[in-house]
């Protein structure tokens, strides 16, 4: 989440109008983030959160989202709901660009995961996964490992303060990601983007999940990748270190909803490889081209290096687990 759409009271008004609103209080953007623009909005009696799709996230798709949401809220996982305006519509236009409403999800990410916490993640994503395999949409997942290198190719590392050599060491392991991607994993929709930014906790309960807006079928097995590289390392000045308990608990909790096979944990490190790889392209890209004057916090991009480093050391499953 992040503000890249600068709004004002009749951007406001004109929400309240849309959406029937007797008042809407107050609002305020949300910094967190990188893909689109967020505020939260206060009406006498309810909080939503606004969001602004900015050019990441392709129109076409909105529709998809808002049906998955609505569908995942029906079935008891824990998210952000969609609000239909007056119109009886989901999406809207603001400042000449597409937007939506969501219900405001009690709870907020924690700076540092616990183990406990990976345990508790694990099954909440095995559970969330049971009920994807039941929601009949369909979207291929644009953000791919193995369509990124088109990204990668648009870095321009000339006057940046990357590695020079970050640009060919990307493509070496983009080649390698597609000669060695597995084929038939279990597959079903993922919500693609598991940060701990996007993991809520109410108090001390599991509050749920949000920003669902990289969700595309895909392999499960890649969303518990996604995990491994966001959530199982812990930061020590700049270094990242990674966290066996943390990954064991992670896969305890999965497991206990549903098992893994063979070949899913033979396929983890190409898995997490593509994963690092896939937030490596965009942080660096993002960290090169975002306008200093965007209300962003930017992601530095040598977290994945490192990340990525380190699962070309691993050569099996056993050796992401605590002994």
């Amino acid at each position: 989440m992040a503000v890249f759409t600068k709004l004002n009271q009749a951007d406001i008004s004109n929400v309240q109008d849309i959406f029937g609103f007797n008042k809407i209080q107050n609002f305020k953007g949300i910094k967190k983030g990188i893909e689109n623009t967020n505020y939260i909005i206060n009406t006498k009696s309810k909080k939503y959160v606004l969001t602004i799709f900015e050019g990441r996230v392709d129109n076409k798709d909105l529709p998809y989202f808002m049906k998955l949401m609505d569908a995942l809220s029906k079935r008891g996982v824990k998210c952000p709901r969609p609000i239909k305006n007056k119109f009886k519509k989901y999406i809207f236009s603001l400042k000449g660009k597409k937007a939506c409403l969501v219900s405001f999800l009690e709870g907020s990410d924690k700076k540092k995961l616990l183990e406990k916490d990976l345990l508790i993640i694990g099954k909440k994503i095995g559970l969330m996964h049971k009920k994807l395999t039941k929601i009949k949409l369909k979207r291929k997942n644009s953000f791919s490992p193995l369509k990124i290198n088109s990204l990668i190719n648009k870095i321009n590392l000339k006057n940046s303060k990357l590695p020079k050599n970050l640009k060919n060491e990307m493509k070496e392991t983009f080649h390698d990601i597609k000669k060695n991607w597995p084929r038939n994993l279990p597959s079903s929709i993922i919500h693609g983007d598991l940060f701990v930014d996007n993991i809520f906790f109410h108090k001390v309960r599991f509050g749920g999940f949000i920003d669902f807006y990289f969700s595309a079928c895909d392999f499960q097995a890649y969303e518990l990748a996604i995990c491994i590289n966001s959530l199982c390392f812990n930061k020590t000045k700049n270094k990242f270190k990674f966290d066996k308990k943390k990954a064991t608990r992670l896969f305890k909790g999965y497991e206990s909803i549903r098992k893994l096979k063979p070949e899913e944990k033979k396929s983890m490190k190409i898995l997490c490889k593509g994963s690092a790889l896939r937030y490596l392209a965009t942080r660096a890209y993002d960290y090169i081209n975002t306008p200093k004057n965007i209300l962003i916090k930017k992601k530095d991009p040598s977290e994945y290096i490192q990340k990525l480093r380190f699962h070309d050391s691993i050569e099996r499953f056993e050796e992401y687990l605590n002994d």
